[in-house]
């Protein structure tokens, strides 16, 4: 999962956007994430619901909902 984007829910933003820095593996208690402000942070996950993966660049503003990758509350709220 190193690399790949997600979201992270949010107090004022409702959900923000952020980058995993290290490979999660399974048992894991937190994933190590960097925001969109450069921020790092040690979020606490549950393994049974980590947080919903981010869809590519290339579909934000996809006027069909259904060609998103990844369609979740901060999919169709982001786009």
């Amino acid at each position: 999962l190193q690399y790949n984007r997600v979201w992270i829910p949010d107090n004022e933003e409702v959900w923000q956007s952020a980058e995993i820095t290290k490979n999660y593996k399974a048992g894991d208690r937190f994933l190590h994430v960097q925001l969109e402000d450069g921020s790092e942070l040690s979020y606490p996950v549950d393994p049974a619901a980590l947080p919903p993966l981010r869809n590519p660049d290339i579909l934000v503003g996809e006027n069909d909902l259904t060609a998103l990758s990844y369609l979740h509350e901060p999919a169709v709220l982001h786009n």
